[in-house]
């Protein structure tokens, strides 16, 4: 027992004696294993093997693919319309370019035709010629070429279908498309000298007076003048011709409005007056109003052959005239 007693003793001194080796040694070591572990860490994300893209546009995508497998590189994919039916499976465009070079197992990003928007031409005959155009530009954006572009200006002709409705088309329906084409339309301008009755507007309130117009096939030309005695104000005092006429459809007739000489404070009477394009046919025209309050409600909904347009009304004031043309807003006016 004294033995190892005198040995513990003098393992207690040599260790205070060399305790600065000991501690340099330990610093030493631990220096080490940090070199030892940041070369193990360089060594394990070093990354794959650096390969070169291919080039696989144009190729059918299963083609694509078994390319880039051998690469070691996978496809992240987007479908897109293209311009021909024979590019339906293939690649159109791909990142990153040809000749890139990559690590292995790197996505490639691939746009893939889904083939034409269309291939075959519709049936356009029964449609309104608007909705026809609509449709057209809906269906060719800007990244697909337009296969089927509408020869202008369509011809028109007098018949018994409705006006703006397409009464013949060239191509015919069913046509097959594989490069673009022109469409040829025929498009009905109404009956040819149809007759519409003329509305008794005097007496009406503006109100009672688009409600006539909204039902008429003759186009109103409104003037207004101050309030003269016995007359109410915001009443149509006087239109030539005289109701009871019959007319042309779309004929223009004459009306005068009597209006206060000022506004009050919270309404304002007027005629919202544009002079519009003249069309092959009537088109439906609207004109809302947008309160202060931020209320939007109609006022007017006409059927109208362009020309000059006249449409009274008696909003609050500050108010916003929104005038469309077939659902399409063409103008806006504040009324101050």
């Amino acid at each position: 027992m004294k033995n190892l007693w005198n040995d513990f003793q003098d393992f207690l001194e040599s260790l205070q004696s060399n305790g600065k080796s000991l501690l340099i040694l330990s610093i030493g070591l631990i220096i080490l294993m940090g070199i030892i572990t940041v070369g193990v860490f360089f060594l394990s994300v070093k990354g794959s093997e650096e390969v070169m893209v291919p080039d696989v546009v144009g190729k059918e995508f299963t083609t694509a693919c078994l390319d880039m497998e051998v690469k070691e590189l996978y496809p992240r994919i987007q479908l897109r319309y293209s311009n021909s039916p024979d590019e339906k499976g293939r690649v159109l465009e791909q990142n990153p370019k040809p000749g890139t070079i990559v690590k292995a197992g790197k996505r490639i990003d691939l746009v893939v035709s889904r083939g034409v928007v269309i291939d075959r031409v519709e049936n356009f005959v029964g449609q309104k010629l608007d909705d026809v155009k609509m449709h057209l530009q809906s269906l060719f954006t800007s990244s697909v070429k337009a296969l089927i572009v509408l020869d202008e200006p369509v011809m028109y002709e007098y018949n018994t279908a409705e006006a703006g409705t397409i009464i013949a088309q060239e191509p015919p329906a069913d046509t097959n498309i594989s490069e673009p084409i022109k469409l040829k339309l025929v498009v009905s301008r109404g009956p040819e000298h149809e007759k519409a009755k003329v509305p008794n507007l005097v007496g009406l309130s503006i109100n009672d007076t688009l409600l006539q117009m909204n039902r008429s096939k003759v186009v109103f030309e409104f003037t207004s003048r101050p309030i003269e005695k016995g007359e109410k104000p915001g009443t149509v005092v006087s239109q030539i011709p005289n109701d009871g006429s019959w007319v042309d459809t779309y004929s223009r007739v004459s009306a005068v409005l009597a209006y206060p000489e000022n506004s009050t404070d919270e309404e304002v009477y007027g005629i919202f007056t544009e002079e519009l394009p003249e069309y092959a046919y009537a088109l439906q025209i609207k004109l809302e109003v947008i309160t202060p309050e931020d209320e939007r409600y109609q006022i007017a909904s006409i059927m109208h052959p362009g020309g000059l347009l006249t449409i009274p009304y008696v909003v609050p004031r500050n108010s916003i005239l929104v005038l469309s043309i077939y659902d399409k807003e063409a103008i806006r006016r504040t009324v101050l």
